[in-house]
């Protein structure tokens, strides 16, 4: 298990031994030329170049290790969990290394996601964890004592996981603190560390320009390195997992079964509520604050729908994990804040424009919200298209948004009989439209382009395709105009991805498409009026994030009426769907 981190260290040497080598020749050179062996004008031309290169050398070797001397490497965003307020989680963490015959971690800290892992920190710019104490090694002689990793624990696991089952999915993490007391281990680690942190120092923005020669060739001599060695660093981490895995076999060997499978439950859990429930909220500006209790209800629900999990739901009745902490509320805040922070870019505090949302408060403040923001963007985009409120025949008067207005656009007829042609006989008028609330800086769209390329995206023809692009230029203009977030105050461990543009890390959705955005606004206005009319209410599915419900029941088969009427432009099944629930889409609704 050493032998590649052996290797490590003697690239170290290797790296050393090579800086120090003009050097070596040049005391060489000056010697012989003291004993009055190497004499004559070509000895001595020989003696100054030589000592010119190893001066120029040593120069570039000490800036380079100075640069990775004082690099900051890379440390994970979490919440840390001092010891007074989990004492149980500490001592549960503690017994597990006695059993394992390893150091106990020297701190926890919870990360929101799915994963769990060791990290040193160590550093000096990182400071010395709150609970880190110097923990006992009796197999590493020549170090007697070091200061061991900090154990990150995903924070979902602590709600939806039992105790037992906690305890055997941390067993092979915990093990590895045995490996990184082995002195071999360590200064391999330290070394590529040191190496990965310089060159990312050194290819950070806003450097003077005299320096900027100076970094990018420590970069340049710091990413070689990285290269020669990584292979010996893949391998010497494989055999740390190996071992630690083969340790933890003697504990909790039957639970370990079980608790892998509440790990990939977890973890589907945790990405549908991410996506489906927190973005929208975190794009409203409001952030949940109970992210980790949400999971249990998702995977109670899932349990609830999914014949394969019928089992799970009887694991409720055993004590979780997140019993282990004093003030289960407080941290599930604090590890929602940071998921906001990690996979949407939010800010690092509360305030008047990222404030936290309950979950009892979800459906009224963030979907009937986002509902009534994205018809009043339908609308204002009508409008700029020329849109006339009296194009819905059935409207009692030119004010007030109505949802027939947006039927009557989208099933306009044309001069052929087809839905779309009235609005595409005039090219120049479409894309004068378009282009009249489009920024500079927006991508490029052309609602004519009837190319393949665009088959896969919104209609690029007709009112669908005007709409849908005016559509997406309107968001990108709004998402230019916004303004941008503050840094954060004070010093904290991902201040550097702020700095940087780094953050979100984890980007959850890849930009939707024109055909996305118009779905989406249709579903909203839709929505609104249903609310407004026919006593619909929003509402929140677990699984499915915003939902409107009709007599306490989800209306599960919106979604394909919406589709027929954006894609095909037909608005029969909408239509039906409308007056059978008694929608009037008539009358004006809300709007934000």
């Amino acid at each position: 298990m050493s032998g590649p981190g052996v290797e490590v260290g003697a690239q170290a040497a290797r790296s050393r031994a090579l800086a120090l080598l003009p050097a070596a020749v040049a005391v060489v050179l000056v010697a012989g030329g003291v004993m009055g062996h190497m004499e004559g004008p070509g000895w001595d031309v020989a003696r100054w170049a030589v000592a010119v290169l190893a001066l120029l050398v040593l120069l570039a070797a000490g800036a380079v290790a100075l640069v990775v001397a004082r690099a900051r490497p890379a440390l994970s965003p979490t919440v840390p969990v001092p010891e007074e307020s989990a004492p149980d989680l500490y001592r549960l963490v503690r017994d597990l290394a006695d059993r394992l015959d390893v150091p106990a971690p020297s701190a926890i800290a919870l990360t929101p996601d799915c994963d769990s892992w060791l990290e040193d920190r160590t550093h000096p710019a990182h400071g010395t964890p709150a609970d880190a104490a110097p923990a006992e090694d009796a197999r590493a002689t020549h170090r007697p004592s070091f200061t061991a990793p900090v154990l990150v624990i995903g924070s979902p696991f602590l709600w939806w996981m039992r105790v037992g089952e906690l305890r055997a999915v941390l067993a092979p993490v915990v093990a590895g603190t045995g490996p990184s007391a082995h002195p071999d281990i360590a200064a391999a680690r330290r070394f590529v560390r040191g190496l990965d942190a310089a060159v990312a120092d050194a290819s950070a923005p806003g450097r003077a320009p005299l320096l900027r020669p100076l970094l990018a060739g420590v970069g340049w001599v710091a990413r070689l390195l990285l290269r020669n060695c990584r292979v010996h660093a893949a391998e010497m981490e494989r055999g740390v997992a190996a071992a630690a895995a083969e340790r933890a076999q003697a504990v909790d060997y039957g639970v370990r079964i079980v608790a892998q499978e509440q790990v990939g439950l977890a973890y589907a859990g945790w990405d549908r509520l991410l996506t489906r429930v927190a973005l929208p909220a975190w794009r409203m500006g409001r952030w949940p604050s109970r992210l980790d209790a949400g999971v249990v209800a998702a995977l109670t629900e899932l349990s609830r729908r999914d014949r394969l999990a019928e089992g799970f739901a009887s694991r409720l009745g055993e004590r979780p994990a997140c019993d282990l902490l004093e003030e289960p509320g407080m941290v599930d805040e604090a590890a929602s804040l940071l998921a906001a922070r990690l996979f949407h870019g939010g800010p690092a505090e509360p305030g008047p424009d990222w404030a936290p949302v309950a979950w009892q408060e979800y459906p009224d403040e963030v979907v009937d919200r986002k509902w009534r923001t994205d018809a009043a963007r339908l609308h204002r985009v009508l409008d700029s298209l020329g849109v006339d409120h009296l194009a819905d025949p059935a409207a009692a008067g030119p004010e007030g948004p109505t949802l027939g207005r947006v039927l009557a656009h989208l099933t306009a007829p044309d001069a052929t009989g087809g839905p779309d042609a009235a609005a595409t006989d005039d090219p120049a008028r479409l894309e004068a439209s378009a282009a009249s609330i489009a920024p500079d800086d927006a991508p490029d769209v052309a609602p004519d382009d009837t190319s393949d390329d665009t088959s896969d995206d919104a209609p690029d023809e007709g009112p669908r395709g005007m709409l849908a692009a005016s559509l997406t230029a309107e968001l990108a203009r709004e998402e230019a105009a916004a303004p941008p977030r503050p840094a954060p105050a004070g010093q904290g461990p991902d201040e550097a991805l702020w700095v940087d543009g780094a953050l979100p890390l984890f980007p959850l959705q890849p930009p939707r498409t024109g055909r996305e955005l118009l779905a989406d606004h249709v579903t909203a206005m839709v929505c609104c009026a249903a609310v407004d009319t026919a006593g619909a209410a929003p509402g929140l599915d677990w699984l499915d994030g915003p939902a409107l419900l009709i007599g306490g029941e989800r209306a599960a088969d919106l979604a394909p009426s919406v589709r027929s009427l954006v894609e095909r432009g037909d608005p029969a099944p909408l239509r039906d769907w409308l007056t059978r629930l008694g929608v009037r889409p008539e009358k004006p609704v809300r709007l934000a």
